[in-house]
């Protein structure tokens, strides 16, 4: 009996600890090439993995963030690096380094949004934009959570179907789809300056096609709240190039 109990303290000793330490993000590369993801934290927060490394086709990593993490995390594609980590990117690359170190993503970049709780709530909120634009499909998803935890997600290719006023070619392939606040750069559709309140700043015929396709993912930076998942789990998966 005392055996039994001991073992049972130590089941919740675990339990606690674990669950109360971090969130696990599990993040899987679906895609058929080599993507290199690039890990920004929030304000105050530092980068996981010094903000980037090489994930190869098939491949997973498991990465462990402290409680109240927040975050940025997207896919970088078609990078070169020599032996110092210096390089480029078709898109998504950070200042031409390896090691993001903090640095954002250069646009289009589809980009994987979350904070892992706060002072005031305990809480999980994440979401995938396309504010920064668009170049490979992804999505985050609780493993399990409870009722209510949502799948944020753009599970379309938006390269295909990308106008072509927003489109990024390389090599005549379209590898990234823009904003139209990186495309037209301007206040109105970047939702700054006397726009920057979601009274004045309205979605654009561009907003309205992104969100049509993904309906789950935010189109722009006043998107209705529905683009927002809250939750409360221990790990959560981030695919690229998500399974149809």
């Amino acid at each position: 009996m005392a055996t039994s109990l001991f073992i049972l303290f130590i089941c919740i000793f675990l339990h606690r600890f674990f669950t109360s330490y971090g969130v696990q993000l599990i993040l899987v590369n679906n895609c058929r090439e080599s993507i290199w993801p690039g890990l920004q934290g929030g304000a105050g927060h530092p980068a996981p993995k010094d903000g980037g490394f090489h994930l190869g086709g098939a491949e997973e990593v498991v990465i462990d963030v402290p409680d109240k993490w927040s975050g940025r995390i997207w896919a970088r594609q078609g990078c070169h690096f020599d032996s110092n980590g210096k390089g480029s990117c078709v898109t998504g690359g950070c200042s031409g380094q390896l090691l993001c170190h903090g640095t954002g993503g250069e646009p289009p970049a589809t980009v994987v949004e979350m904070t892992f709780g706060s002072s005031t709530s305990p809480l999980h909120f994440y979401d995938v934009s396309l504010v920064d634009g668009f170049n490979i499909p992804v999505t985050m998803a609780p493993v399990g959570g409870g009722v209510g935890c949502g799948r944020a997600a753009c599970e379309v290719d938006l390269n295909i179907c990308c106008p072509s006023a927003l489109e990024v070619k390389i090599g005549g392939q379209v590898v990234g789809c823009k904003s139209a606040c990186l495309a037209m750069a301007s206040p109105k559709y970047c939702c700054t300056g006397e726009y920057a309140n979601p009274k004045a700043c309205k979605p654009t015929l561009f907003a309205h096609l992104f969100k049509a396709i993904c309906p789950k993912a935010y189109s722009y930076a006043f998107d209705d709240s529905s683009s927002l998942n809250k939750c409360r789990a221990s790990r959560y998966v981030i695919t690229f190039c998500p399974p149809k």
